[in-house]
């Protein structure tokens, strides 16, 4: 078991765990790291999540910000490769690494799209990953590769959620699945007909993690209006809230038993040099 000892150094104001208070938990698609790293001090400073999982950090490992997030009190863990993909978990207790890649996984660990850290305070894993988009290229549109390394990589992502439940230890996997579950999680459905977001053996694998006795803490949440977490860059997405949800937070029993809120912080995709994508946050009891 790795300690994390090159990207969780200890932060000089680490927060003491104490029982019966309650914690927050977030995952963002922050897209570039060290491009969003004003943007995601200010929501740790703000919002002041106890643990967040980051996607599409894209950095090496040992270009990530551990520094700059350890004056903010935060330990980190980072599995990270140049330009692309990317993933990290940063906790305000000390965390140890226990995988850096997807057990199972097509690409064998090659793409940066898994970590899993375990806290000791919280006696919790907490797993960021980011799924592939399956989209084919531009260059060869009938293609079918991404799409079936998509497919099985979810596949591998559900067998290690089963894994995990059966060894009955609590945990969250937080991430960007890229999947669209239901038509009304994005703005325009037909837009997005029979593409690698709303295929139904993709809609099936998705559908798998509620199988496993996960809870999806969104929908916990009984939105009466449609909840959007990510809103393209083109076409003044943003402000015609064109958006899609694509980042979820998935509880085991443990965690769904100490549920409170959760919501989406929508109001980070109008910030300055924003992400694509807004942070998805949930609100756990501890009592």
């Amino acid at each position: 078991m790795d300690d994390g000892s090159l990207n969780s150094a200890k932060p000089p104001s680490a927060l003491i765990f104490t029982e019966g208070g309650d914690i927050s938990v977030c995952t963002w698609n922050v897209n570039s790291v060290k491009a969003r790293l004003p943007a995601l001090s200010a929501y740790l400073q703000d919002k002041k999540p106890d643990v967040a999982m980051l996607q599409e950090i894209k950095t090496e490992t040992d270009s990530f910000p551990s520094f700059e997030l350890n004056g903010l009190g935060y330990y980190s863990l980072a599995q990270g490769q140049k330009s692309y993909n990317g993933v990290a978990v940063l906790s305000k207790h000390k965390i140890v690494l226990e995988r850096d890649a997807l057990p199972g996984a097509p690409d064998n660990g090659e793409q940066a799209r898994y970590i899993e850290a375990y806290c000791p305070d919280l006696k919790s894993t907490f797993i960021s990953v980011y799924v592939p988009n399956g989209e084919p290229p531009a260059s060869a549109p009938e293609s079918t590769e991404r799409l079936e390394y998509k497919i099985a990589w979810l596949d591998a992502l559900v067998s290690r959620a089963h894994a995990l439940m059966d060894k009955g230890d609590p945990f969250i996997i937080g991430g960007d699945f890229n999947v669209i579950e239901y038509d009304s999680d994005v703005y325009n459905p037909k837009a997005f007909e029979n593409t690698a977001f709303t295929v139904q053996p993709v809609r099936q694998l998705f559908k798998a993690f509620y199988y496993t006795g996960l809870t999806n803490a969104l929908r916990r949440e009984k939105n009466k209006v449609p909840v959007y977490s990510y809103w393209d860059y083109r076409a003044g997405a943003w402000e015609k809230n064109n958006g899609i949800l694509l980042d979820h937070l998935f509880l085991s029993p443990a965690w769904a038993d100490k549920f409170k809120t959760a919501k989406v912080d929508a109001e980070v995709r109008s910030g300055e040099k924003a992400s694509d994508h807004a942070p998805v946050r949930c609100d756990l009891s501890l009592q």
